[in-house]
């Protein structure tokens, strides 16, 4: 398998390179006339035509292009494939998804009953709508709950995100560490990407309470990465906001949303928190992170292998049909009858039978 990497769009070869061998053959026009030949004796005596020669000249040229088409197409050309980067507007986006028990209550604080939605089938429907609206987004899933579990890394297939999202329909233990969770969603960034946005959003209903011991890690991964950090903030109707200060002891145990919250402002990065009380005030807050995130990002185009035989089969059936139209162009289709040749006429009185002498003579 030959290939020319020399040429603009992409690397092109033959599956057949050897066949390459028989373009010579496409110079026998050059030697053998197309034309059919008469009996004249000579036309040099005639003035010279210029439009006989440009005729004798383009079928000539259609058959070297007829012969060298069909030479090349079953060398079988193609186009290899490549991969192009290009510029688009998305972000990297590493959701990171509670999946704790309280989860699997309703934004009213109950199981649900009938047509009513829990927060982690709210969040899921509304996700996945998310996932796709912008088609150069990068995605990666992890879920928590006592520990966290990777669903899918970092990656541009959305239907394969859409479909973790979904399948994270199980539930979960009623112990939230949210610390080791925000550790595996940074680390789903990998290396630094200059001038790609990263986007590490939390959806969570809260109480959670990160070590002090754990809080230095952290905060050292996030002025690494340096990513965006949303939280959506599932809240439970009649429960504390993340901004009220407790009646009591203001500590992380009694208020653990609030605390959480500071250590978010604490970072030192992008932050930004949405509460939300009810499957329309998540789609509302999804709607304004998808707003807010609109950077460029470079991504890669992939561009598949590209068959040309096409391509040589239609030069070659153009001087075929060239050469065709010059054949019909030489053929008699005119309907005039064939005579036989004419009798001799015989004088009036004249015997035409053959006298005894002449056939002795013969």
């Amino acid at each position: 398998m030959g290939a020319l990497s020399g040429l603009p769009g992409g690397p092109y070869g033959f599956t057949l390179p050897w066949v390459l061998w028989l373009l010579p053959l496409a110079l026998l026009p050059l030697r053998l006339k197309v034309s059919r030949r008469t009996g004249l004796p000579s036309l040099d005596a005639a003035p010279a035509d210029g439009l006989s020669r440009a005729i004798g000249l383009g079928l000539t040229l259609a058959g070297i292009i007829g012969l060298a088409g069909l030479i090349l197409a079953l060398a079988g050309p193609y186009r290899g494939g490549e991969r192009v980067t290009r510029i688009g507007i998305g972000a990297q986006v590493s959701m990171l998804i509670d999946r704790s028990g309280s989860m699997n209550e309703t934004f009213a604080g109950r199981q649900p009953s009938g047509e009513e939605e829990s927060k982690a089938a709210a969040s899921r429907r509304i996700l996945r709508d998310f996932v796709g609206n912008r088609a150069h987004d990068q995605f990666a899933v992890t879920a928590f709950s006592t520990a966290p579990m990777l669903v899918v890394p970092m990656t541009d297939r959305q239907d394969a995100v859409r479909a973790a999202i979904a399948a994270i329909d199980r539930p979960g233990l009623d112990y939230t560490n949210v610390a080791r969770g925000l550790g595996m969603g940074l680390s789903q960034f990998g290396a630094e990407r200059p001038g790609v946005s990263r986007v590490l959003l939390l959806v969570s209903d809260g109480a959670a309470v990160i070590d002090p011991r754990i809080q230095g890690q952290l905060r050292a991964a996030f002025a690494k990465l340096r990513p965006n950090l949303y939280w959506l903030f599932l809240r439970t109707k009649g429960s504390p906001s993340i901004q009220d200060k407790p009646v009591g002891e203001d500590t992380p145990q009694a208020a653990p949303e609030r605390h959480l919250d500071l250590f978010f402002k604490s970072l030192g990065v992008p932050y930004r928190v949405f509460e939300a009380e009810g499957a329309e005030a998540v789609a509302y807050a999804v709607q304004q992170i998808e707003a807010l995130e609109r950077d460029p990002i470079p991504y890669t185009e992939v561009r598949l292998r590209k068959d040309l035989s096409a391509l040589a089969y239609a030069l070659a059936a153009l001087g075929l049909l060239v050469l065709t139209l010059g054949k019909l162009a030489e053929a008699d289709f005119s309907l005039r009858p064939v005579s036989a040749s004419p009798a001799r006429e015989t004088p009036a009185g004249v015997d035409a039978r053959p006298r005894a002498s002449d056939r002795r003579a013969a």
